[in-house]
């Protein structure tokens, strides 16, 4: 089975006087790559979540932003009076040393003043608040995993049908192979005849001939692109993360794709080759998204 790079998991842990948000969003990248967003009270636990999704995306550029917020009834960031009372004496001092008048919106001025709040809540979170982080971030990466397969269940129908078409395509070669070896022999025997005066061996011809015509066979090539049809539909049916695998598989297919191109010597199958390579390339951008 397939599963897409991309996807989306968003998921709510509620607790006593806090909600906690975990969203994920991943696209396609050769490797994991991982940029997080959280609160400083989670910075301790960041490596411990970049190590599970690690663990359970594989693969993907991967955005995780923590958001928790405090709904408790009672504020827990309050003023801090004792530091705007020593601000205010400040600036009573300052004013009456330099003899000029003193504020006439003293909460305008103290408030610009750094640390004149205080918070009820710890620098760190506490083992309550880690466990429904490590909660809601598992049931984010649990509904990121089902997007995920629903946009690789699309990528398996996409390979299906274009893996069936390669080898429609490949399937009409043979009609015009012994017609390519009667053209080939054809332009040989006229060219031979134009050359007058000249006696050749004709036994020696149909040597000539044989090991000619044997260097432009593709049976091989068709053969090998069968063999690589199959792997390909036999590895996205395995177990998911073949991305790359079937990456070198479509790698394989364009080689043999473009062997017989070089090999073919005749018009029709030339256009069934350019066919399959575009129908590749179809294949080639979307593995890419695969996980």
């Amino acid at each position: 089975m397939l599963y897409s790079m991309t996807g989306f998991g968003k998921a709510v842990t509620e607790l006593p006087g806090k909600k906690i948000t975990v969203e994920i969003k991943s696209l396609n990248s050769k490797q994991i790559d991982i940029a997080a967003r959280v609160p400083s009270s989670l910075r301790a636990r960041e490596v411990e979540m970049r190590n599970t999704l690690a663990a359970a995306l594989e693969r993907g550029k991967v955005d995780m932003t923590v958001y928790v917020e405090n709904v408790a009834a009672e504020a827990t960031v309050k003023l801090n009076v004792p530091v705007l009372k020593a601000y205010k004496e400040d600036v009573e001092n300052a004013a009456q040393e330099l003899q000029i008048a003193t504020p006439q919106d003293w909460y305008g001025v103290l408030m610009r003043f750094p640390d004149i709040m205080k918070s009820d809540i710890s620098g760190d979170a506490d083992d309550c608040e880690v466990s429904g982080v490590m909660d809601a971030l598992n049931n984010a990466i649990e509904q990121l995993m089902a997007y995920r397969r629903v946009e690789g269940e699309k990528l398996e129908s996409f390979f299906a049908v274009r893996i069936e078409r390669i080898r429609e395509l490949l399937a009409l070669v043979p009609q015009f192979e012994e017609e390519r070896v009667a053209r080939i022999r054809m332009r040989m025997e006229e060219g031979l005849s134009k050359i007058h005066g000249v006696d050749y061996d004709k036994s020696r011809l149909e040597q000539e001939l044989f090991f000619y015509i044997e260097k432009l066979d593709v049976n091989e090539e068709k053969q090998r692109l069968t063999q690589h049809l199959n792997y390909f539909i036999e590895t996205m049916n395995g177990p998911k993360g073949q991305g790359k695998k079937l990456g070198f598989i479509s790698q394989e297919m364009g080689r043999e794709i473009n062997t017989l191109g070089s090999k073919s010597n005749h018009a029709e199958m030339q256009k069934l080759v350019v066919q399959m390579k575009d129908v590749l390339e179809q294949i080639k951008e979307q593995v890419l998204n695969v996980m």
